[in-house]
């Protein structure tokens, strides 16, 4: 039995009098306990298409061709058969959890109003039914949680919340629009388990929508490849992997951040170097804010990076990875000895912190959140030159000119803004601002996590082209253990604070000890040989 049916569904959103096209006629179909995937890179149609289902697509679009849900048809339906199919018949899990959820509602309140829009199930009843839904998804004492605020919860949890949401009215079809992207690779693992583990009891049909090709291995029956809004390719997920037809289908299938990082130089002066360092945050209670205890973000972290060198900090969200980093820069306050450029840097004020600046820097997973929409590209980049340098306005934009040649960008968009821009170029733009400053330290915090992976493979090149081009020091930060192994020279594996294995690369790889991280390990590449 067939639960969704697109044919010839064509998309296109209006905006001054033209018509801009996402999805160009494409057909596709969900059967009864079935998991069809799309895949795509970034502006290939793959959200428009699963918005378009439930029109859930903004007052500009413009649809044609037909959507049925189990024969009947959603293009064109009125508003009341619309509701009455959203949420009840066909739910969505989104990509990011914590801008789904309503921030100032508690847990209870925010699944307690699904089943009483949908069901008319309320007081004690909805309770029960929302402390089953959090039991079901795997929330640990679920009653406990009722009260709990979306902030109050790990990435995991919260993802785990929206499946609940999403369940809550028993659906038939259940779209995952990118619901793993943000995650790390073990709670990935646990998400996907238990959609796979959800589809089976409940008796749903998934659509997921991702990017990534190593998720569609793992939990879809058919793919749909999309390219510029449209299907250049579908079949059973094994045809698709092991034989794939279409240029561009392959070349996501290539797409794989290889290689390795170009060596450190012999007698590579240190650049920076921890001892022992230490950061904890003090949770204070009561009127008089006493010191109860502490939050134990780093212990006991003990590091050197060279010139040239890359290391890899790798660990679970909230295993203190960032905040070693913002630590090291003295971004946060800390505890022990901190040198930079061998000098003790650690209680020097932020006047004696000044000159030091432009040479340690910061790359943040997100560019769009990173870069002011409001400042052009030009702005962005020279807003460190005015700081620091002090150069004139044409020197300034000649700087700017050279250092987007020198990460991939033609200088004459310097005078553009950001979100003119697409999530790889703009990741090129804050590495360019980082970089004009001719720093010797960079801190990169995910800053391929977010893009599809042909760009991310372009970024890691690129990354690994400046370090040898400028001998740079690396402290990279990720949860995507390839990326990590293809740019780092030396890992660091970290748990609930610890640093708990470092090594090389290749030997924590090949010859993992502690663990946690052969769990890491294993829900990234799979099981390791012993």
């Amino acid at each position: 039995m067939t639960v969704l049916s697109i044919s010839d569904l064509t998309v296109g959103f209006a905006q001054g009098g033209t018509v801009t096209p996402a999805v160009k006629g494409i057909s596709l179909t969900v059967g009864e306990g079935e998991t069809v995937a799309i895949v795509g890179e970034s502006g290939s149609g793959k959200s428009v298409t699963a918005l378009s289902t439930v029109d859930l697509l903004p007052g500009s679009a413009q649809v044609t061709g037909s959507i049925q849900y189990q024969g009947e048809e959603l293009v064109g339906a009125d508003e009341r058969t619309l509701r009455r199919i959203r949420g009840n018949d066909i739910s969505f899990i989104f990509q990011e959890p914590m801008t789904s959820l309503n921030p100032l509602h508690t847990l209870e309140k925010q699944l307690g109003e699904s089943l009483e829009l949908h069901q008319g199930v309320r007081g004690e009843q909805a309770r029960q039914r929302v402390i089953d839904l959090l039991d079901k998804v795997g929330i640990p004492d679920p009653e406990m949680r009722l009260k709990s605020y979306p902030h109050q919860l790990s990435g995991g949890q919260r993802q785990r919340v929206m499946i609940a949401m999403a369940l809550a009215n028993g659906p038939d079809l259940l779209i995952a629009d990118e619901p793993t992207t943000a995650l790390d690779v073990t709670i990935e693992a646990q998400i996907l388990e238990l959609l796979a583990d959800l589809k089976r009891t409940e008796n749903m049909s998934l659509l997921f929508i991702t990017h990534d090709l190593g998720v569609v291995r793992r939990i879809a029956d058919r793919v749909y490849v999309m390219e510029q809004g449209v299907v250049v390719e579908h079949g059973p997920t094994a045809q698709i992997f092991g034989d794939p037809q279409h240029p561009y289908t392959r070349k996501l299938l290539d797409a794989e951040t290889i290689g390795s990082p170009p060596p450190v130089p012999e007698n590579a002066p240190v650049l920076a170097e921890t001892q022992n360092l230490k950061v904890w945050f003090p949770i204070q209670r009561g009127l008089l804010r006493s010191t109860v205890g502490h939050v134990k973000a780093v212990n006991d972290a003990t590091l050197t990076v060279r010139a040239g060198e890359t290391i890899g900090l790798v660990g679970e969200s909230g295993s203190g990875k960032t905040t070693l980093a913002l630590a090291i820069m003295r971004l946060l306050k800390s505890e022990h000895r901190i040198s930079f450029l061998g000098r003790d840097i650690h209680k020097l004020n932020r006047k004696q912190m000044r000159p030091l600046r432009k040479d340690m820097q910061i790359v943040f997973q997100d560019p769009f959140g990173s870069l002011s929409p409001r400042m052009s590209v030009v702005e962005i980049i020279a807003e460190g030159l005015t700081i620091h340098k002090r150069v004139s306005r044409d020197e300034q934009r000649q700087m700017v000119a050279d250092i987007l040649v020198e990460v991939g960008l033609d200088p004459d968009t310097m005078d553009r803004y950001p979100h003119e821009f697409s999530g790889g170029q703009r990741q090129r733009i804050a590495i360019a601002r980082a970089m004009i400053l001719e720093p010797k330290l960079v801190v990169l915090d995910e800053p391929t996590s977010a893009l599809d992976r042909t760009v991310q493979v372009q970024i890691v090149d690129l990354l690994r082209e400046l370090q040898q081009r400028h001998n740079l020091g690396y402290l990279f930060i990720s949860h995507d253990l390839k990326v990590v192994r293809a740019l780092s020279h030396r890992v660091m594996v970290m748990k609930n604070g610890d640093i708990v294995e470092t090594g090389a690369t290749e030997d924590i790889f090949n010859a993992p000890q502690h663990p946690y991280t052969q769990t890491l390990l294993q829900a990234a590449i799979g099981p390791i040989e012993s």
